[in-house]
């Protein structure tokens, strides 16, 4: 049997900061290379290994190679059964699952698909996962999808759409020793601000599943010199929203709350859709009631959205904290990465 922290502490001592994931793309590549029940596609440095049995059914897991910067805690540390470094939670465990799975479940009982793909952690644009879609999507393609983002061994359903938009409020300059000769856009801050402390996000219960919406300001840019009345400001907030919510629905929302005036701009700076929990789909099913797996909503956005965009039902299903993630103290325990490990042999592997 793999000893699977091991594996994880293996995948973690290869650097694979954003935009830098070359040499484990290669150990990946390399490994499932040599497995004769696979097909394995390059695209850059994603990787995707698809076992071709014609089974009625096909599952895809995936997972992204990627980490943030390493904040004094690489190369990795191991201190008994718990494995501390940049990305041992968020997510080479998750990794490592996949990397097993696809290197011993020599006849699955569907067809199985792995996905390691590159550029999680940066700007959307650059995903490795939404390239794979574009240019490849037949390397994507099946009937149920699990992201092994860290979930501590839960299915988190769904995920949150999110949104940032820019205001821009104008007012008029002015000497600061006359400024009732102009308009101070920095001040007329204010009311939004208060709106904002006083915001209380919706909770939508979705397929058993309680979404949390907030609205937070996350940026403020204004001022001119320290002796004018500042005649502009630029106002950035960020909403999460609820898979009930389209996003020209969130979009409008944002704009009922903040109240823009006559000059003002309410620009979209960065938007994704959130994706309705999936749980009713039998796979899915099957796995949460064989493992009495807790379901909860996915509290944040993730590549789960992306596979609900293009018509796959999806969950989030890994090992790890993800409370624990990007931060210096990141570390994970054995049990999970075990715990998650049986729970997707038992569900590729078992017949009823």
């Amino acid at each position: 049997m793999t000893d699977l922290l091991a594996l994880t502490a293996e995948l973690v001592d290869i650097p694979s900061e954003s935009h830098r994931e070359g040499a484990l793309a290669d150990v990946i590549e390399a490994r499932l290379g040599n497995v004769p029940w696979l097909r394995v596609d390059r695209v850059g440095d994603n990787v995707v290994a698809r076992t071709m049995l014609d089974r009625s059914q096909r599952l895809v897991l995936a997972g992204h190679s990627d980490t943030v910067p390493a904040n004094g805690n690489f190369p990795g540390r191991r201190e008994g059964d718990r494995l501390w470094g940049v990305g041992t939670a968020d997510m080479k465990s998750g990794l490592a699952v996949m990397l097993d799975l696809a290197t011993t479940a020599a006849e699955p009982v569907v067809d199985v698909t792995y996905v390691f793909y590159v550029a999680e952690e940066v700007a959307s644009e650059h995903n490795g996962l939404g390239h794979l879609f574009a240019a490849r999507p037949d390397l994507l393609a099946g009937d149920v999808a699990l992201l092994g983002e860290p979930t501590d061994g839960a299915i988190e359903a769904g995920c949150q759409g999110t949104l940032r938009m820019e205001l821009r409020l104008v007012g008029e300059r002015a000497h600061t020793a006359r400024p009732w000769m102009g308009r101070n856009a920095i001040h007329r801050l204010g009311p939004i601000l208060e709106r904002l402390e006083r915001y209380e996000g919706r909770r939508p219960v979705l397929d058993g599943c309680e979404f949390r919406e907030a609205l937070q300001a996350v940026r403020v840019e204004g001022g001119v010199a320290g002796n004018v009345v500042p005649d502009r400001v630029a106002f950035v907030v960020n909403h999460r929203f609820a898979p009930d919510r389209s996003l020209e629905e969130a979009v409008a929302h944002v704009w009922s709350v903040l109240q823009p005036g006559e000059g003002d701009e309410l620009v979209v700076v960065d938007a994704a859709p959130a994706a309705p929990p999936a749980v009713a789909h039998p796979l899915l099913a099957r796995l949460i009631e064989r493992q009495a797996l807790p379901v909860r909503a996915k509290l944040g956005w993730t590549d789960v959205a992306r596979f609900a965009a293009h018509g796959t039902p999806a969950a989030n299903f890994g090992p790890g904290d993800s409370t624990l993630a990007h931060t210096a103290g990141e570390h994970v325990d054995r049990a999970p990465i075990e715990r998650v490990h049986r729970a997707l042999v038992d569900l590729i592997t078992s017949a009823d």
